[in-house]
């Protein structure tokens, strides 16, 4: 069976078709993507009709896609996006009316668990860490012995960061200053927690995405592999923050979509490598939408 997933992120909003088989397996058919920034359309704690505007428009995209594809079992689910506004309830309706499709919202900690139980079913480890850093929030998951320990959602994301203290396109040194501190005040409580160093970070989402892209680049790592080490996350770091022409070339070069927001995303990865003592981080190419079938739509298909 051909089962949609739309995912209503504060960053991008993303579309992935699947095939699912009746033994509970997937197969990835089709992928689309539109940069919606809905976190950047977050006026006084609520999303301004010009951010409802802007979902609509992406959810319509994806409507006239699915219908030219001719599928038609359709689930959409939205996280700190529409979670973390005042005005959650009216965006919702409005959304909904536009386009016609049910949204679900995702708590913090649905949002870590399906993002763990996607990148799983990539990988095969039994302990490590989770981190799944978005627009709007960062979800950490520990996990050992194969089984979630922990699950929690910090309110500090990628695009945020951008939006509350970045003036320019790329940030200058007192505005990373303060996103740091910004970090270090979102991620406090999960940080506090004893654990054991040098565990994997299994990391999903676009800033991990990126950061892999930019170590194949400057570490001259193999186009197939889908880790890098600590030490090489600090080359990336180190040639981000060069200087802001240095940067902005590189960006540009490799991800040009998240020139404003890699040096937000990478300042929380760099903070969490470094609290948790990680060695390596695995970048996994599944995620919430995966982990989201098969806890949501998998179960009912079959």
């Amino acid at each position: 069976m051909q089962q949609a997933v739309i995912d209503i992120g504060s960053n991008s909003m993303r579309l992935t078709v699947y095939e699912t088989t009746s033994a509970g397996g997937f197969t990835v058919l089709f992928k689309d993507k539109f940069m919606a920034g809905l976190a950047g359309y977050v006026e006084n704690g609520a999303l301004s009709p010009e951010g409802i505007d802007r979902a609509i428009q992406g959810l319509r995209g994806f409507h006239g896609t699915l219908d030219a594809l001719g599928i038609g079992q359709v689930a959409v689910f939205a996280t700190a996006s529409l979670r973390n506004i005042r005005n959650t309830r009216q965006a919702v309706e409005d959304i909904q009316q536009a386009v016609g499709y049910p949204i679900e919202i995702l708590s913090g900690q649905e949002e870590a668990r399906c993002g763990y139980l996607g990148a799983m079913e990539e990988l095969s480890l039994t302990e490590g860490l989770f981190v799944d850093i978005g627009g709007a929030s960062t979800e950490v998951v520990r996990f050992a012995a194969g089984k979630i320990l922990s699950a929690d959602s910090c309110p500090v994301g990628s695009l945020k960061l951008y939006r509350d203290w970045v003036k320019k396109i790329l940030p200058n040194h007192e505005a990373v200053l303060h996103m740091q501190a910004a970090i270090r005040q979102a991620t406090l409580e999960v940080v506090r927690q004893p654990i054991r160093a040098d565990l994997p970070l299994v990391c999903v989402g676009g800033t991990a995405r990126a950061v892999l892209k930019l170590a194949k680049r400057l570490c001259r790592l193999p186009g197939s592999v889908n880790w890098l080490s600590a030490q090489q996350l600090e080359e990336v770091s180190a040639a981000l923050f060069a200087s802001q022409k240095a940067a902005a070339d590189l960006i540009l070069k490799t991800e040009p979509e998240r020139i404003h927001t890699l040096i937000p995303g990478m300042l929380i990865l760099r903070h969490l490598v470094t609290h948790f003592g990680a060695s390596q981080l695995i970048v996994s190419k599944y995620g919430v939408r995966e982990g989201y079938l098969c806890q949501k739509i998998r179960k009912t298909a079959n």
